[in-house]
């Protein structure tokens, strides 16, 4: 059977690594679950957080027995992990539980926190179980009884996860490979402050999203910064938004557009291994007045890798238009 023939393998499931990497990707995973730094590259695995480098330490300091701490990247994980990260579902989920009532005073510790404070809101978190419902906390000062308290109260939180997440469960999104976007420049954008704008991108897909750098006082800003996005199985377009960044009001829309992924994903699926190939064209997704193109936009093969750049033109605004790059990826990649 030629590759050109091949059924889509749209239903593949996806690996452990992977599915824990998906949620890694998701919105609220991308900051530290106790103090808001960017890109956390570890976790909890009982707890179901992902943590940055500096919280990383207090928790160890816990005890395996309260807070099993591993590498996302460096770490063997095993399945009954990854599913119990799964099914917390994330920063945002766990904190609705581990944070429900923090008392007025306390203040919860900043990225730039020190030591110290970080150490006394983690441990006030998660061991003396300070901020928890009452309804869940099991408090015993006997250390014999530690690890079994500890279960006990793991159960009764998946428990609450399970009643309060049940449909969220129910409707897990199967992935069928990364989207990796490049978000290139803009021209010409609109002004939104006195002269000029403060602009950054915000992308979403699905129920995902990615944001830019801001970029002060620029019209045509140069981003050159790569979000990396997972495509769901029953995917749509791909939507962007630039705003303008305002510190002490709501942020002023300047423009809007959509990308049709169909002709990347359909193409890269259809050729299967794109690393088998030369430099090629294999897709196009075509200019028309139903969409924000420039130009039409050709989806290749290059390196071994598709890629497919793509011009825009800012919709529903004076000016403005963007350039980006986006290459597919694979699970398996």
């Amino acid at each position: 059977m030629s590759k050109m023939n091949r059924p889509l393998e749209l239903g593949r499931p996806a690996s452990g690594k992977r599915r824990l990497k998906d949620l890694l990707l998701q919105k609220d995973n991308r900051n530290c679950a106790d103090c808001g730094a960017p890109d956390p590259k570890w976790a909890s695995a009982n707890i179901g957080v992902f943590i940055c480098l500096k919280c990383c330490g207090v928790h160890r300091s816990l005890g395996t027995h309260i807070s099993k701490v591993l590498s996302v990247t460096l770490d063997e994980w095993s399945d009954e992990e990854i599913d119990a990260m799964i099914e917390v579902g994330g920063n945002t989920s766990a904190n609705s539980i581990y944070e429900a009532f923090i008392p007025e005073g306390i203040k919860k510790p900043g990225a730039d926190a020190s030591h110290e404070e970080r150490s006394k809101f983690i441990r006030s978190k998660y061991e003396l179980q300070e901020f928890l419902k009452p309804s869940l906390r099991i408090l015993s000062s006997n250390s014999k009884k530690k690890n079994s308290l500890q279960a006990s109260l793991s159960r009764k939180i998946m428990e609450s996860f399970r009643s309060s997440n049940s449909s969220k469960m129910e409707g897990m999104v199967e992935f069928i490979g990364l989207l990796k976007v490049k978000v290139v420049k803009g021209t010409n954008l609109a002004i939104r402050d006195m002269m000029s704008s403060d602009p950054y991108v915000i992308l979403n897909l699905g129920q995902q999203s990615a944001q830019t750098a801001v970029v002060k006082s620029n019209l045509n800003p140069v981003w050159n910064e790569e979000l990396m996005l997972s495509v769901p199985q029953d995917f749509g377009p791909l939507k962007l938004r630039v705003f303008d960044h305002d510190t002490f009001s709501s942020d002023d829309i300047m423009g809007e557009a959509e990308i049709d992924l169909q002709p990347m994903i359909t193409s890269a699926i259809a050729f299967g291994d794109a690393g088998m190939f030369g430099n090629m064209q294999i897709g196009k997704w075509l200019k028309s007045t139903d969409n924000a193109l420039i130009d039409d936009s050709i989806v290749n093969i290059i390196d071994g890798k598709v890629k497919q750049e793509v011009s825009l033109k800012l919709q529903n605004v004076e000016s403005g238009e963007l350039e980006l790059e986006l290459e597919w990826m694979p699970l398996e990649q």
